[in-house]
């Protein structure tokens, strides 16, 4: 029997209490995918789309941006710590300037 309320995951699980902290690292996680930094859940395969990637790290910085003076020092904490990560993953992926190949991994 289908789960017709939504309450659990495509996986029959609940899914986690919606938080500022777990809507943070849904978008970190969605972005390591588009990395290619860990295997796509619905593929299992390692993909990259670096221009996707590219637009949820933007996003979490105009979050950031947004909740500058209304986040608890453990969000702000958590969502500095997630953009200085994703950059830097992403700067290795394509340079300094965004702009290498994105040849397949």
């Amino acid at each position: 029997m289908s789960d017709a309320c939504g309450c659990h995951g495509s996986k029959g699980g609940p899914m986690p209490e919606v938080t500022f902290s777990t809507f943070i690292l849904s978008l970190a996680s969605s972005a390591l995918v588009q990395l290619g930094e860990v295997p796509n859940p619905e593929t299992g395969r390692v993909e990259r789309d670096l221009l996707l990637a590219r637009h949820n790290i933007d996003v979490l910085e105009m979050l950031r941006q947004k909740t500058d003076r209304c986040l608890e020092e453990r969000e702000r904490r958590l969502l500095e710590g997630v953009l200085y990560e994703l950059r830097m993953k992403y700067v290795i992926k394509c340079g300094p300037d965004g702009d290498r190949e994105t040849a397949a991994s």
